[in-house]
């Protein structure tokens, strides 16, 4: 009964960094939309939420990546100085049959949980378009680094390969394909008046930036439904070589959904106003390259994060703008937001690991659970309640940006043209 509890307690702490990731990464969809007016904000975030949902269901190659970052099993055959086959591909590795194994993976998952959500939460405050998939990919290699040791805990290959090396060149990409697009757009369309470019335009952004949010929910939702699984396998419901569970796929999908409709306004104004003064042409250019990167990573099972791709995309589409104002002090501190937050993370899921295991023995660990989701609890009411002193929301998300005051609105924004909603 103990351990059904605490998976209870896992799988619903997975769900709610599914929320957290839903409305942090909205903006990377719809920001541009909304600040050009292509989109109300309230219908942006409806159309983001069902677009996410049914994207959820379209993939799983991130899932399964997500699922091998912690080391549970071998992935080749492992030979000794004899040449003789010592561990098989795909035996679970030895700590997790071992007496505890089971509790000592499933306090790794939750305490990485907590981390990525910690994370997420804090970077809404600030209004920073940081990385979810890194808040929890961080979350979960500090917690596998305090339970399993470093070598033994991570798969730093897979790490290297799939996570780090795409963060790195994703946003470059996206920007470079961003800037041409704009380059392109602007030049094909030099002797058509200003208006009606703009009029047209936002009919295209609509269909760009649903592409990305139904680009976003085969990459991002995909992620909680590996942790969640790898809880199942710690718990003894599911081998490492079974399918994911339907039940899975619908309750993230609904999560990520969920969060997206209640929208990340901090964050969406970040990228919508305090990073480029956007046009539609640039809007739509930003979009489909956000969406061709992210859609042809997700089919390759890489987990990059959106959040960069969508940056990188609405930088290139100031860059490749001749007279575009691109705040670069905006965009540093988003790069040094991006730097710290797999590290930062892993900090905080390695110390929430800790915690959990001074407790590990009173009620086969239960407590220990009990202790880190208070603390969770605790902060995230701290943090929502500090957001409340100087709310963002629908009505003043396109305010006019303020970089002596960071941004923050400080007057509704004046009615824009919509495309048609």
């Amino acid at each position: 009964m103990t351990e059904f509890i605490i998976l209870v307690l896992v799988v619903g702490t997975a769900l709610a960094f599914d929320f957290t990731n839903g409305f942090h990464d909205t903006g990377n969809a719809m920001a541009t939309s909304i600040a050009t007016g292509a989109l109300t904000p309230k219908v942006a975030v409806a159309l983001s939420a069902v677009l996410n949902l049914v994207g959820a269901f379209l993939s799983i190659e991130v899932a399964k990546t997500v699922a091998k970052v912690v080391k549970i099993q071998y992935t080749s055959d492992v030979k000794d100085a004899s040449g003789t086959v010592i561990h098989h591909a795909g035996e679970p590795m030895p700590f997790f049959d071992a007496p505890g194994g089971h509790h000592l993976l499933i306090t790794i998952v939750f305490a990485g949980l907590v981390g990525g959500i910690l994370w997420n939460l804090t970077t809404w405050l600030l209004g920073l378009p940081s990385s979810s998939s890194h808040a929890l990919f961080g979350g979960l290699i500090g917690a596998a680094v305090a339970g399993l040791g470093f070598s033994s805990g991570v798969d730093w290959t897979l790490v290297l390969s799939s996570i780090v090396i795409p963060a790195v060149l994703s946003p470059v990409i996206a920007c470079l394909i961003a800037a041409a697009g704009t380059f392109l757009v602007f030049a094909i369309t030099r002797r058509v008046p200003n208006g009606s470019r703009e009029r047209g335009f936002r009919w295209g952004q609509v269909g760009s930036a649903s592409l990305v949010s139904l680009a976003h929910g085969t990459g991002d939702a995909q992620k909680t439904m590996g942790v969640i699984f790898l809880a199942l396998v710690a718990h003894g419901s599911l081998t490492s070589t079974d399918s994911i569970p339907f039940w899975v796929k619908a309750s993230c999908a609904l999560a990520i959904a969920l969060g997206t409709y209640i929208g990340g306004w901090r964050v969406i104004r970040t990228l919508g106003k305090g990073l480029v003064e956007i046009s539609s042409p640039q809007g739509m250019a930003a979009e489909t390259a956000s969406a061709a990167v992210i859609m042809t990573s997700s089919h390759l099972g890489m987990a990059l994060s959106t959040t960069h791709v969508a940056t990188g995309s609405i930088l290139g589409s100031g860059v490749g703008k001749r007279g575009a104002q691109v705040r670069w002090r905006v965009a540093g501190r988003m790069a040094v937001g991006w730097l710290i937050t797999l590290p930062v993370a892993a900090i905080v899921g390695a110390i929430c690991w800790f915690l959990a295991d001074l407790l590990s023995g009173p009620a086969d660990g239960l407590l220990g659970i009990l202790l880190v989701f208070a603390i969770l609890v605790a902060v995230s009411t701290a943090i929502y309640l500090r957001s409340r002193r100087t709310p963002v929301h629908a009505g003043n998300v396109n305010a006019e940006w303020d970089e002596s005051s960071n941004g923050t609105p400080t007057a509704p924004a004046a009615d824009r043209p919509t495309a048609s909603v």
